[in-house]
């Protein structure tokens, strides 16, 4: 099972990466930000996670490497820029997606990652994950904006004024 695990392990980091020629390289740029913000978030929360025993990732790439990091860099940096793409700007279906999202993972794929040995809840519940993931997707949305905010003000600032 462990072989097949790693070969899941590699599948789920690099499939979504297939996708990124799709979602347009404005796009990309513009929503990296936000998304690389939530990963390092995610690197803080599963060494947290880790030590609370919140949950178990049995499978290692390197010794010092947090088993989450193939599902951060994979479908989590990716599918965030899919989603900002789609929903940035309209908070209301922003939320309702990622909702939905959240529940599907932690509802159903959580189930299956257990079974294939890549992630099992230890000390969390999923109603708990849930509002972690609810947690996250607002803090997400927040950096993106402000980021663009600040963004903007600053390359207006930049622009010769007309006299």
């Amino acid at each position: 099972m462990m072989k097949n695990t790693y070969k899941f392990t590699l599948l789920m980091t690099i499939l979504p990466w297939l996708s990124i020629p799709f979602i347009g390289s404005k796009t990309f740029k513009r929503f990296l930000p936000g998304s690389l913000f939530m990963c390092f978030y995610l690197i803080i929360e599963g060494i947290i996670g880790e030590k609370n025993k919140w949950w178990w990732f049995p499978i290692r790439i390197k010794p010092n490497v947090l088993g989450e990091f193939p599902l951060i860099f994979g479908p989590f940096l990716v599918g965030s820029i899919w989603i900002f793409k789609y929903t940035f700007g309209k908070f209301a279906l922003y939320m309702k997606t990622n909702l939905l999202i959240d529940a599907f993972f932690t509802y159903i794929l959580l189930h299956y990652f257990k079974k294939v040995g890549y992630v099992s809840l230890v000390r969390f519940s999923k109603f708990k994950l849930s509002i972690l993931f609810l947690i996250k997707s607002v803090v997400m949305y927040g950096f993106q904006f402000f980021y663009e905010k600040y963004n903007h003000q600053i390359t207006i600032e930049n622009y010769p004024k007309k006299q």
